[in-house]
């Protein structure tokens, strides 16, 4: 881009100066243009009014003797002298007896000056018209070039990134060690007649690391690293993007060995015959050349095709039969040991305090992929040095970890008064029922500073990592959610809008308990409704009803009746225990959070949590 700038404003600084030279040209002539006719200065010598001539090259200056005259200017041919010129005109000798001729010196500088007004216009003109016709090429070559593949090329002598910065995945590390040692040593396998697979397709969340991942086996084998996204295959124009393909295998197979990646790959690989344009799609076009391209690969052309992708279930099958990606290395979200591991890898250079215990913040982050880490240790490193301090402590770590999952505080932000104690009493309530709901993860903080949407939050965070989630904390869940509009109602004999979002979660995971995970007594062990979505859009648009009417009564029924259980039970640990609700929300009025250690100290006289059973119980009035 700053080479166009800087070619353009050439292109229009020679203009200017054209122009200005032809101006210079016009006003410098009409100076030099003499003010009487050599034949004029001829008949004021007859008359005897000439007293001085001054002749330089051809120009003559005509001075007069009566001293209320100026100096004229006038001009002989070239070719002939003063003299000969005058008496071609009749002059006679006599007649210049009285004159005075002065010879001036040669005009050299106003002959290069005319030589050069003359020149530099045809000089600018044709390096205008050069940069023309240079800019008209560019123009057919970008046309001819729109083919060409656009895919970023790394070598592989200094790799920067190696298996040591990736962490967390280690069952991945396997799988692509495989990879790494064909593309090293590729007679080992050759000469036992196995064959490495062709392409290896990760799967995994946003985030995991399926790039970085890929980069790794780049650096780990040193190389050529070729790296494309699925969208920079498709254009407006048909047949862009299978030119595009072929044009990136043939780089390929010119530095072989090589990787391909290609990021993002469902963009081009959904699947075929449900798009808009039937088979005539350029993107289908594009994915059948993607097909013929990685069959045409011999057994001796070392070139491996890795590609990422977090919609594995659209890809088109052609593309996962073997023989084309028939690897599949999964990079799920990490457990707590690969978040320590992961923190590890980010906390490197950097100043770490003594307090900070990764295996704590590791712990803490549940669901975090690599990238979420990532980014805590960067919001952790900014809070510290807004401190102005020379390491990151653990309270920078906890702080980044609200920061990241509900966004900053807002502590600038107003509140009256009587929405500062429902607000209070809303969270006290969420935290109440967590703590006294056997099966709950446990009240890590609660707090009413506003932070991202939420004007206050109560953070529960597991104790440990889990798959598989069980009815009774479900349940248990469902109570939670519903603890913050049990309390307002029983405080204040009224309702709010805060609870809008608790709203939204109980209805979804009890609507969820029924249809999806079978988990309703009277409906059984059966799933209802299929999911529908377009492919070309790779999107759910709606759900398919496979049962009647009468079925889908009885399964807004058992919604109804879970969540009124939670309800029931909500309220009722609420009523149970007033005094604490107050005590809390007192506390968050005066010091607007409340960690852990000074939540539990509440329930110092109450025993620990038993195995949750909610029973129907009647509603206190």
């Amino acid at each position: 881009m700053g080479s166009g700038l800087l070619r353009n404003g050439l292109v229009y600084l020679l203009i200017i100066v054209a122009i200005a030279a032809l101006i210079f040209s016009v006003f410098s002539g009409s100076r030099q243009s003499p003010d009487i006719d050599i034949s004029q200065v001829a008949a004021d010598i007859k008359g005897g009014k000439v007293g001085t001539i001054t002749v330089q090259g051809d120009n003559l200056t005509v001075e007069y003797n009566d001293p209320s005259l100026e100096p004229r200017l006038s001009r002989k041919e070239t070719g002939i002298t003063i003299f000969e010129a005058l008496d071609s005109l009749g002059v006679t000798a006599a007649h210049l007896r009285n004159i005075e001729f002065e010879v001036g010196s040669p005009g050299a500088w106003g002959d290069w000056a005319n030589l050069l007004i003359t020149i530099v216009p045809l000089i600018l003109f044709g390096a205008l018209l050069f940069f023309m016709v240079r800019q008209a090429q560019g123009t057919n070559n970008q046309a001819l070039s729109f083919g060409k593949s656009r895919a970023r090329v790394f070598t592989g002598d200094k790799p920067t990134i190696t298996f040591d910065d990736v962490a967390g995945a280690d069952e991945a590390k396997e799988e692509l060690a495989e990879v790494v040692e064909f593309l090293r040593e590729p007679e080992k396998f050759i000469s036992l007649g196995a064959r490495i697979p062709k392409g290896v397709l990760m799967v995994g969340p946003p985030g995991c690391g399926k790039t970085l991942m890929a980069k790794a086996v780049s650096g780990e084998a040193g190389v050529p690293f070729f790296s494309i996204s699925g969208s920079e295959f498709v254009e407006m124009f048909v047949g862009v993007g299978a030119s595009r393909v072929r044009d990136l295998f043939d780089q390929a197979k010119r530095n072989s060995p090589c990787i391909v990646f290609v990021d993002e790959i469902d963009a081009v690989g959904r699947h075929r015959g449900a798009g808009l344009g039937g088979s005539h799609d350029e993107r289908e076009q594009t994915l059948n050349q993607i097909l013929v391209e990685m069959d045409g690969f011999d057994t001796d052309t070392n070139v491996i095709v890795m590609a990422a992708t977090n919609r594995p279930d659209i890809l088109d099958p052609a593309l996962l039969r073997p023989g084309r990606f028939d690897r599949r290395v999964v990079l799920d979200r990490p457990d707590w040991n690969g978040r320590e591991k992961i923190l590890e890898v980010h906390v490197r250079g950097k100043p770490l305090a003594s307090d900070v215990n990764l295996e704590k913040i590791a712990k803490g982050t549940i669901g975090f992929v690599g990238a979420d880490i990532e980014n805590l240790v960067n919001e952790a490193a900014i809070l510290a040095a807004r401190r102005n301090k020379k390491a990151i402590s653990m309270t920078e770590f906890q702080e980044a970890v609200e920061k990241v999952m509900m966004g900053p505080e807002r502590k600038s932000r107003v509140i009256a008064e009587r929405e500062k104690e429902v607000i209070a009493y809303h969270e006290a309530g969420h935290a109440l029922v967590a703590r006294m709901t056997p099966g709950t993860d446990p009240v890590q903080k609660v707090s009413i500073v506003a932070r991202g949407m939420a004007g206050g939050y109560t953070l529960l965070l597991p104790e440990d990592d889990r798959t598989l989630i069980s009815k009774s904390r479900f349940l248990g869940r469902l109570a939670v959610f519903l603890g913050g509009r049990v309390a307002e109602e029983i405080i204040f004999d009224d309702i709010t809008t805060g609870a809008s979002n608790d709203l939204e979660q109980v209805t979804r995971t009890a609507r969820a308990m029924v249809t999806q995970y079978g988990m309703s007594n009277k409906l059984g062990p059966v799933t209802f409704g299929e999911k529908e979505e377009l492919v070309f859009l790779g999107k759910e648009i709606g759900e398919q009803r496979n049962y009647s009417e009468e079925v889908a009564q009885a399964i807004d029924e058992e919604v109804q009746s879970l969540v009124d259980q939670a309800y029931r039970h909500a309220y009722t640990v609420i009523t149970h225990h007033r005094d604490k609700l107050v005590a809390i929300a007192e506390r968050l009025k005066e010091e607007e959070t409340i960690d852990s250690e000074e939540f539990e100290a509440f329930f110092a006289d109450l025993p620990p949590k038993q195995k949750l059973i909610l029973a129907p119980q009647p509603v206190a009035a």
